[in-house]
């Protein structure tokens, strides 16, 4: 399931922000959320995790 352009753009932009991975609200990502972690590596969010 493709997330919308519009949606996906702004998780982009709140991911930059935090060196961990968070959802598109900003909130982290628990390693126990397994569906919320494979969607943010599918859509490539994890490419701009803040270093």
């Amino acid at each position: 399931m493709a997330l919308k352009p519009e949606i996906k753009k702004n998780w982009i932009e709140v991911q930059k922000r935090y060196s961990y991975p968070v959802n598109a609200i900003g909130v982290k990502i628990k390693p126990k959320d397994k569906a919320t972690l494979k969607i943010w590596k599918e859509e490539g969010i994890d490419q701009f995790i803040k270093s």
